[in-house]
């Protein structure tokens, strides 16, 4: 762990190698685990006002949840999330196939909006916990993104390199040029 900034972060974001690989894991991110994403404040006042333009995008079953329990919930733990379907899928999911995709970043590809995801969503395998003094960065191991490992290791390319738009929208381009020399110094 190191200190950057109000960050406490994770070595293993700069070591351990990672890019997603929906072909053998079928994004099972977003339709697996006890939980749905987890939102900031501000992302559910987002969810709220883009939903009209993401709702034709999405599957009936992630309609009917989130027409009755809302754009987003509080989970079980207290903190702000997207609503499940049947305490599995996202309810923002739609399927290409068999392969999990999100309904909100169909409509930004297709330039419906202009958000493209929570940002929890986008920093995966990052989770970001926030604490009063400051926010912990750490690398979340899931055996689900085995696959995501692998192809990262054969390509090289670093956890903090794929996510590196994410990092930016989340803390900063000046956060990240440090980050980016931290890696460095580590490499040496």
């Amino acid at each position: 762990m190191f200190q950057l900034g109000k960050t406490i972060v994770s070595e293993d974001i700069l070591s351990k190698d990672f890019v997603c690989n929906l072909t053998a894991c079928k994004g099972a991110c977003c339709v697996n685990g006890d939980a749905g994403a987890p939102l900031s404040l501000e992302e559910t006042k987002i969810l709220e006002k883009i939903y009209p333009k993401v709702k034709p995008f999405l599957r009936k079953e992630g309609i009917a949840v989130i027409e009755a329990q809302g754009t987003s919930i509080v989970g079980t733990d207290g903190d702000l999330e997207t609503p499940l379907i049947d305490d599995k899928d996202c309810a923002y999911v739609i399927y290409d196939g068999k392969t999990a995709l999100c309904g909100i970043e169909q409509a930004y590809n297709q330039g419906i909006i202009d958000w493209k995801k929570p940002v929890s969503c986008h920093l995966y395998p990052i989770r970001v916990k926030d604490f009063t003094e400051f926010a912990a960065v750490n690398y979340d191991r899931w055996d689900i993104c085995d696959p995501a490992c692998s192809l990262g290791q054969e390509l090289e390319v670093p956890i903090y390199k794929f996510v590196k738009e994410a990092l930016v929208r989340r803390f900063g381009e000046d956060w990240y040029l440090e980050l980016e020399k931290v890696a460095e110094e580590l490499k040496k």
